[in-house]
């Protein structure tokens, strides 16, 4: 099964930059089957790792980052694929 852990914080005024150079610089345990960083309006930044895991696995999550850094508390989800369309 393939899960995928998203990581979604929202950077403190003028410190998008600096909050996705600090996600970027993130290291997790183990080795995700992929990564990827996005970032969007609002200095917005998405991590998405993709593991090859049961649902309810243990599996290593960025941290939160400093609290100056972000205005609010970092959102997380969990997903599982369902496959290709």
């Amino acid at each position: 099964m393939t899960v995928a852990l998203m990581w979604e914080a929202r950077a403190a005024a003028d410190r998008g930059e600096e909050l996705l150079a600090w996600a970027r610089a993130q290291s997790v345990d183990g080795t995700p089957l992929r990564r990827e960083t996005f970032r969007a309006p609002q200095d917005r930044v998405l991590v998405i790792t993709w593991w090859d895991a049961p649902y309810d696995a243990d599996l290593p999550e960025l941290p939160e980052p400093d609290a100056a850094l972000v205005i609010r508390p970092v959102h997380r989800w969990r997903f599982e694929s369902v496959g290709d369309d």
